[in-house]
């Protein structure tokens, strides 16, 4: 009986860990990225890299913007942590300028990702997608919804980078 005991706890743990979520999906991020087609004057880059035994992937970013109409130039940056709990995959977003942005990831097809925040009462929504073409360049866009139409998102800037090699 004993024996018999241990096989359905072996069993049951490599179903459990067969069904378990893992980041490969987003194996089409993982390198450096370098923004191309900016208007003059600005730069930006960033890199996906698997960290923690592969079990998250991070990513940092920077943004460069030129002094332009009496206002200084000023850079922009951040991290993002992409994790599994449970059995969704979650990113944690911070930056340069004190946000902090919590999504859920929901993937839209091979190659194609989106992460969405969650609906809060009085609280802007947002939603950043990335999507590999097929001539290897990687378009981003980041999108927010107000809080009184939280489905309603509208484009804040969009960007595309290459891959370095």
């Amino acid at each position: 009986m004993m024996r018999a005991m241990v096989l359905a706890c072996a069993l049951a743990v490599s179903a459990h860990a067969q069904s378990r979520i893992d980041l490969s999906a987003l194996d089409f991020l993982l390198g450096d990225w370098d923004a191309i087609e900016l208007p003059a004057g600005e730069s930006g880059a960033f890199n996906f890299s698997l960290a923690v035994q592969d079990r998250i992937i991070v990513r940092t970013n920077y943004a460069k913007y030129p002094a332009r109409d009496g206002k200084p130039a000023t850079r922009h940056d951040d991290l993002m942590v992409i994790f599994v709990e449970g059995h969704a995959v979650k990113a944690d977003y911070f930056d340069s300028e004190q946000h902090v942005i919590r999504y859920l990831m929901q993937p839209r097809g091979p190659r194609d990702v989106v992460f969405v925040s969650e609906a809060k009462a009085g609280e802007p929504r947002y939603r950043l997608s990335y999507v590999l073409a097929a001539n290897g360049h990687l378009k981003g866009t980041f999108e927010m919804a107000s809080s009184e139409a939280p489905d309603d998102f509208k484009p804040l800037f969009a960007w595309t980078a290459r891959k370095l090699k």
